[in-house]
């Protein structure tokens, strides 16, 4: 009987073992097809970013190229003001 029991109590014990020792096993495959998703997702949203600075860069390169025409407007816009007042005076 105290053999059955210590057989019984072995079993147990090594049963716990492996069902500890199993499950860790499966797991870090799931958790890399995780971690591809996930890595997927931020190397789009990296990418969007990306896009989203070039364009803005782009922008202020032509509002640039825009500015001396912007500059022209305002020193005629000061001349006609001079000149007005000149006028009046």
């Amino acid at each position: 009987m105290n053999k059955l029991l210590a057989t019984l109590v072995a079993s147990l014990f090594a049963g716990a073992v492996f069902a500890q020792a199993a499950a860790p096993a499966a797991a870090p495959a799931a958790a890399a097809s995780a971690e591809k998703k996930a890595d997927a997702k931020t190397e789009k949203k990296a990418e969007k970013k990306e896009a989203k600075a070039d364009k803005k860069a782009e922008a202020k390169t032509e509002k640039k190229a825009d500015a001396p025409k912007a500059e022209k407007k305002e020193a005629k816009a000061e001349a006609k003001a001079d000149a007005a007042s000149g006028a009046k005076k």
